[in-house]
Parts: C-alpha cells; sequence; structure tokens
C-alpha cells in the first residue's frame, strides 16, 4: 500500500500554479561578476558578494596555503579537538576589528543566530523581533521558547509599548540591514530604549559589515556606537567577506557564557581552518582596500539616479541591496526571466521569503561592477517591466 506522507505532488502542483516554485541554476566556475550558468555567461546582479572578494587572489591563496597547513576537514567541534591556531588567530582579530572583548566563530549565520538567542533565554522571558527579521533570527527565537512577539518594521513606538509589557529578561533582536529591503535599523533609538528598559540587544549585521563604515564595521560604526551600546554582535563571512561561517563579538562573559551552552556551538563541527585562513586574508583587504566601499556606494547612486529617472519603484535603501518592487509573484518571474534573456541574472524574491504582495526585484551590487554594467542593467529593465 503506498504511504501517503510521501506525497507530494499536489504541494508541488500548487506552489508552481502560485508562481512561488524555487529552481536552482548550476553555476559553472568561480563566484564573479560574470558567471558562467548552464553553459551561458551572465552578469551576476544577485550576489552578495558586495566587496567582490570571493574570488580574490589573496583570499584563494591564503585558502590553497590553510589547506596545506591544516588539510580539509576539522575534525571536531571547537570543544573537541577541531579549534585549530587558524580559528583562534580569526576570532582574535574579528574582536579587534569590531572593538569587542571577543568574538566566537559559529558554522553558519543560521546556526549563529539560533545557537545565540536560545542560549540567552528561555521559558518565561521576552524575545522582541523586527516583523522582517532573517528566517535565523525569527527561528533562533522561536526556539528559545520564550515570549516570542514581532513589533513593526522599524517602528521605535511599537516597540517601545512592547517592551513596557515584557516578562522576565527581555531581548530585542534585529537586523542591522535587513536582506531583502535594504534598509537600515534604527539603531540608536533601539540602543535607548533597551537601555531604558533593561533589556538585551542583538543585532545581526550580516549585510552591513565591510559595506558600512569608514572602515567597514557595519551598522554599529555608521551609526558611532560601541560594545556598550550593542552588546551582541553577529554577522556572517560568506556575503561581503567572501568566505563562509559566521561569528559573535561582545564581552568577555558573553562569549565565554555562549562557549558553554550554545547548542549550535558545542555540538557543531568546526569549519575548515583553511576557510578560516582565507578569512583572515579576506579581512586584511576588506579593511585596506577602501576604494571598494566608495566604488560600491558610487555604483549604488547611480542606480538609483536611472533607476528613478525611469519611474522603477525603489525602496528606501543606500546600501548594496537595491530592490525594485513589482508586488505581483508572476509579474516578478517573468520580469526576471526576461532580463535573464538579456543576459542578467537578477532574482525574483516571492513569498514567504517577503510579505504577500510585495514580490520584487532583488538588484545587488558588487564593488567589482563597472558603471556600464550598471547603465546596461537599467536599460535592460526598461525592456523587462511593463
Amino acid at each position: 500500500m503506498a504511504n501517503n506522507f510521501y506525497d507530494f505532488a499536489a504541494e508541488l502542483r500548487q506552489l508552481e500554479q502560485d508562481n512561488l516554485y524555487r529552481r536552482r541554476r548550476v553555476v559553472h566556475g568561480p563566484q564573479g561578476i560574470m558567471l558562467n550558468v548552464d553553459g551561458r555567461q551572465l552578469i551576476n546582479f544577485c550576489s552578495n558578494d558586495y566587496l567582490g572578494l570571493a574570488s580574490h587572489p589573496d583570499v584563494a591563496a591564503a585558502f590553497k596555503a590553510g589547506v596545506d597547513r591544516y588539510g580539509v576537514g576539522s575534525g571536531s567541534a571547537h570543544l573537541i579537538c577541531g579549534h585549530s591556531s587558524a580559528h583562534h588567530a580569526l576570532e582574535e582579530e574579528l574582536a579587534a576589528f569590531t572593538e569587542r572583548d571577543r568574538a566566537l566563530l559559529f558554522s553558519t549565520g543560521y546556526m549563529a543566530n539560533l545557537g545565540v538567542i536560545s542560549a540567552l533565554l528561555g521559558r518565561g522571558d521576552t524575545v522582541l523581533e523586527d516583523r522582517l527579521n532573517h528566517a535565523s533570527l525569527l527561528d533562533g527565537g522561536l526556539l528559545s521558547r520564550a515570549r516570542f512577539q514581532r513589533y513593526r518594521h522599524v517602528e521605535v513606538e511599537d516597540l517601545r509599548a512592547k517592551l513596557s509589557t515584557a516578562a522576565g529578561k527581555a531581548l530585542v533582536v534585529s537586523d542591522g540591514v535587513f536582506s531583502m529591503d535594504g534598509d537600515l535599523a534604527p539603531l540608536p533609538a533601539m540602543v535607548e530604549l533597551a537601555e531604558q528598559h533593561h533589556a538585551g540587544l542583538l543585532i545581526d549585521d550580516a549585510h552591513g559589515f565591510g559595506v558600512l563604515g569608514k572602515n567597514g564595521g557595519g551598522i554599529v560604526e555608521h551609526f558611532g556606537l560601541s560594545q556598550d551600546d550593542v552588546p551582541i554582535l553577529i554577522g556572517t563571512l560568506g556575503k561581503a567577506f567572501g568566505t563562509f561561517g559566521a561569528f559573535v563579538a561582545g564581552s568577555e562573559d558573553l562569549i565565554e557564557m555562549l562557549i558553554q551552552i550554545a547548542r549550535s556551538y558545542v555540538f557543531t563541527t568546526a569549519l575548515p581552518a583553511a576557510v578560516a585562513e582565507a578569512t583572515r586574508a579576506s579581512l586584511r583587504v576588506l579593511q585596506s582596500e577602501s576604494w571598494r566601499r566608495e566604488q560600491l556606494q558610487n555604483l549604488i547612486r547611480r542606480f538609483r539616479q536611472g533607476a528613478r529617472q525611469q519611474g522603477l519603484q525603489l525602496m528606501d535603501s543606500f546600501t548594496a541591496i537595491q530592490p525594485v518592487l513589482i508586488g505581483d509573484s508572476g509579474q516578478a518571474v517573468v520580469a526576471s526571466q526576461r532580463l535573464l534573456e538579456q543576459g542578467f541574472w537578477v532574482s525574483a524574491i516571492r513569498p514567504p521569503t517577503v510579505p504577500a504582495g510585495s514580490a520584487r526585484l532583488r538588484i545587488t551590487f558588487s564593488a567589482n561592477h563597472t558603471e556600464q554594467q550598471v547603465d546596461a542593467l537599467l536599460d535592460a529593465l526598461a525592456k523587462a517591466l511593463p
């Protein structure tokens, strides 16, 4: 007798009919502005490699040297025998970069958010999250078993009202740069609220590190804040850093506590030491080559000016994430396909990744793009959109 548990056909058909079905494309070769996708060269406007470091020769050379020294696998969790001198050096360098006491590596950003939030809260506590937070932050809040509340996107007064009725320990959680809108959390006001209510504050600056701030220090540097203002800071290494993994930075006691009880740290194999060596190289490039941030901002300004002239519906973002709002999922898919036919890879982002009725083209920029490529994208958008 057939087991109906495994009959997914109807659900898959419904996703297809609702224009919500997702398909993978196969990339041949390294990440970069030009990608070989299914045998065709495309200009890439959908990567999070904001500074163009994923294939930087210094980063690649450090990775190869790391493999020669450490091999490929790390062998075990950090607390068993997997914590290498490369991991330790990277943690110290990330702590210095973020101007914090210590930093702690996690194998992925998703695991960092799950581990940190669930380690710091429990039953009887309260977690308050921006409605548009990344799924990993939301899941971390749910996993903690604390009272889970979402406040309206970047609305400080709604957060204030919810904080006033929070039970137990309260933790405010937000993206720094929101991954699908590109806007910033109102961080100075959030810092003030957290202090007034004696609440914790956790910021995931996955899309801000490397891009914001004079030195690439992200949203905290952008607003001129410190570890005292934002005690729990999380970042990923697979975006502007161009490598893989994640970290949390904060006080000595915070990091030591996470080492003891964060389950996604304690019970996970450490990322390869060679990746840590590659990230050390990318951190050096990120700090020394400020022209990458300057070039990125020039390209963003050029795109926004051209898009406004065309009457495209942009969102409130000055970051590398520049969404063009479409609304209907089917129309977003069609626009993405038309861009693909013209040689541009731009993702159509649809629910549940974004709220219903807000499907969009998520255009992202890299310091390695040229002005000519930005202008060509604008021309292609004029043909792709009704």
